[in-house]
């Protein structure tokens, strides 16, 4: 969490958008996040949930959302090692932004299909 602190620190006290985007910015968070909403996972699950992620960004990802304190990662000590990812409750208040988000999405691709339909016509 001290990465988050330190960059938070740095940033305008009025641009609170800044600091949001400087955590779950980027390509790949909001998604890690999306898939988590569903319930603990394992590396390869959202390996295979994200399909061209490669395993390096995806580690990569895993551990700033862990380091930010949006995600727990929990090691069993087992024979083959198993780690789970799941949402802390600081990632978890993310999902009415990300439930909205995606419904912007879903309305959004829609128009575009009526755009398209519009101009074939």
């Amino acid at each position: 969490m001290r990465r988050a602190r330190e960059r938070v620190e740095e940033m305008a006290d009025y641009c609170n958008t800044e600091v949001f985007l400087s955590i779950v910015g980027g390509k790949w968070k909001l998604l890690i996040l999306m898939y988590l909403l569903q319930g603990t996972k394992r590396f390869g699950e959202l390996r295979r949930a994200l399909s061209t992620i490669t395993h390096r960004m995806l580690t990569r990802q895993l551990r700033e959302l862990e380091d930010d304190g949006l995600i727990r990662r929990t090691s069993y000590p087992e024979v083959p090692p198993r780690v789970e990812y799941s949402l802390t409750a600081t990632g978890q208040s993310l999902e009415p932004l990300i439930r909205q988000l995606d419904a912007w999405g879903h309305r959004y691709r829609g128009e575009l299909h009526e755009l398209a339909a519009q101009e074939e016509a």
